[in-house]
């Protein structure tokens, strides 16, 4: 029995110990890096694939990705991680691209920009039960 204890314990060392790379989002290499330059759309998807994420209201693409290496359970490091912003005109020509290193979030600046609420502006009671009490006029035929 202690034997078998011994064991799992050599085999649970030894696992640890070994280097896992892991990665989220798109596998970008250092070929599809070399060259971020694109003209439109149809050529950026050709090169990097499908975004990660698409606002439809700005149109705007975003491209994530990270690299992560495990050493143990308590030590993950972060060997890149960054977001590629591309936005879209129209005609489906690139007009802004923009990186962001997420490793360096002291560097990224948030936007100040908040959308407005209607519902915060109207009264709890209001909230509560919409129009419920409101007099509404049906139209007249003449």
């Amino acid at each position: 029995m202690n034997r078998l204890f011994l064991y799992i314990c050599v085999f649970f060392v030894l696992t640890n110990c070994s280097n896992k790379s892991s990665y989220s989002g798109k596998i970008l290499d250092q070929e599809s890096l070399k060259d971020l330059n694109f003209i439109n759309k149809t050529n950026l998807i050709k090169k990097l694939g499908s975004p990660s994420y698409i606002d439809p209201i700005e149109n705007k693409l975003f491209y994530f990705s990270e690299k992560n290496e495990k050493r143990s359970i308590f030590k993950k490091n972060i060997k890149y991680s960054y977001v590629f912003v591309f936005k879209v005109d129209k005609d489906d020509l690139i007009t802004d691209s923009k990186v962001y290193n997420l490793k360096d979030l002291e560097n990224i600046n948030f936007s100040k920009e908040t959308t407005s609420n209607e519902l915060i502006k109207r009264g709890l009671l209001e909230k509560i039960f919409g129009g419920v009490g409101t007099k509404q006029e049906l139209p007249t035929t003449p």
